[in-house]
């Protein structure tokens, strides 16, 4: 026992995380805080991004399966979707449609939309607004190039030679176009690029945004960018970015602290990392990611699942692997913190031992509120961690236990603020640290 405990009582079991229909629906459209940092809805109230890559969901799914898709991410407090408005290659019958309607009337020439495609597609986004789900909407997803060989056409998974070949003129055609089709919606986020440097693309991705807001599309703006690069260095000086992303492979928790002290401040969040179902992705591994993502700074996450996130065979059922339980915890859980005010703790002044390897996986990752009310920590793995409790506002501070996994929450009594205390986590797996001030004059 700590000299400062007072009382170390048997922990006691404190439940499960609310019901995901407890979370409040936002209001759009969404703006950025005064200090940068955050986003918030039209109330005034910072939105935390529990969000799903559904890629082909426009393209891929009839009318009746997207609904049936949308009601489920709903049930499980998913409020943001990450969608392609125009499918290059991931659909069945790219770049049409499930009903077999193209997105140009002249195959390739995106000054020539098809009226049908977008009516389509108007009625999908129409359903999303209708749930309250933010929409990051690809107009013209650029992907990946890669070098078959020689003599070999490379594997375009975008629309990156359209791009070009339409030019600045025309993608600002293309982008009016789609301002005045879906400028009404105030959930969209719109989304420039995708997974590949811009090149020779930068041009016309510019004049599809600028396009749009000609048409007076006044919603966010953010970029989809390679691997390992954010928004803010890959589209740098764009005039229509407001919103970074960070999107990662590699040391998660690393980029998103970058993106955190990333100068001028932008607001960001954990766009893409390891997929389930892909890359031998560990359920675990899962859970890590989302966690990290708003301690360290950023806004929430979008998590994917193959096959869900191009509608593949198989998906129906995949919607109920453990990630999107696991996503649904993670939305009650920190919404019942004040999550938009934690400041990642990188001085190490709440959380100063046991820390794990800066470059691993069993990194631990905490945050506290400036005012030092509430204190955070997620544990990737078992293992005790020594606590400065003299960081958090006195006399007082209950401990609480939460188990990612399961939802379980474990009390650990209540210690003075004062001194270093060691703490180990009552579960096997990953484990959250929450410490709340109390006994002060404003409890």
């Amino acid at each position: 026992m700590h000299p400062f405990h007072q009382v170390h009582p048997v922990e006691r079991e404190l439940g499960r995380a609310a019901p995901a229909a407890q979370a409040p629906m936002a209001r759009y459209p969404l703006s950025i805080s005064a200090d940068k940092r955050r986003l918030l809805d039209s109330d005034g109230r910072p939105f935390l991004i529990q969000g799903d890559a559904a890629w082909s969901l426009i393209a891929n799914l009839d009318h009746a399966e997207a609904v049936h898709y949308l009601d489920d991410r709903k049930a499980k407090g998913f409020n943001t979707l990450i969608v392609n408005l125009i499918e290059h290659l991931y659909s069945q019958d790219a770049p049409r449609d499930r009903a077999g309607r193209e997105p140009f009337v002249k195959p390739g020439d995106m000054t020539t939309p098809n009226d049908a495609y977008f009516d389509a597609a108007e009625r999908v986004l129409e359903a999303c607004a209708a749930r309250g789900f933010a929409v990051i909407l690809a107009p013209a997803y650029i992907g990946y190039r890669r070098d078959r060989g020689k003599g070999v056409s490379p594997h375009l998974d975008g629309w990156y030679d359209e791009i070009v070949a339409t030019g600045p003129e025309g993608c600002r055609k293309y982008g009016t176009y789609l301002g005045q089709r879906f400028g009404r919606f105030a959930n969209i986020i719109w989304c420039i690029g995708g997974d590949w440097h811009p090149e020779e693309t930068r041009a016309g991705l510019d004049a599809v945004a600028h396009g749009l807001r000609d048409a007076g599309a006044a919603n966010l703006f953010t970029g989809h960018t390679h691997p390992e690069f954010s928004a803010a260095e890959t589209f740098a000086g764009a005039d229509w970015l407001d919103l970074n992303i960070t999107y990662t492979y590699g040391i998660v928790h690393r980029l998103l602290i970058e993106d955190w002290q990333r100068r001028p401040t932008m607001p960001f969040f954990l766009i893409e990392s390891t997929y389930e179902g892909e890359h031998n992705a560990s359920a675990q591994q899962i859970r890590r990611q989302a966690y990290w993502s708003v301690l360290c700074g950023g806004n929430g996450h979008c998590m994917g699942n193959h096959p869900v996130w191009l509608f593949g065979e198989g998906w129906q059922a995949a919607l109920d692997l453990p990630g999107s339980h696991a996503m649904a915890l993670w939305g009650d859980f920190f919404r019942t913190l004040p999550w938009s005010e934690f400041v990642p703790d990188l001085e190490r002044r709440l959380v100063s031992g046991g820390l794990g390897e800066a470059r691993g996986l069993d990194r631990v990752t905490a945050a506290l509120t400036r005012d030092g009310r509430v204190g955070a920590a997620y544990l990737p793995i078992c293992r005790p961690v020594e606590v400065q409790l003299g960081t958090l506002k006195g006399p007082w501070a209950s401990v609480e236990w939460f188990d990612p996994a399961s939802g379980r929450r474990i009390s650990g009594g209540t210690l003075l603020t004062k001194g270093p205390a060691v703490l180990a986590p009552p579960f096997m797996e990953d484990s959250v640290l929450v410490l709340k001030s109390t006994g002060g004059e404003d409890d």
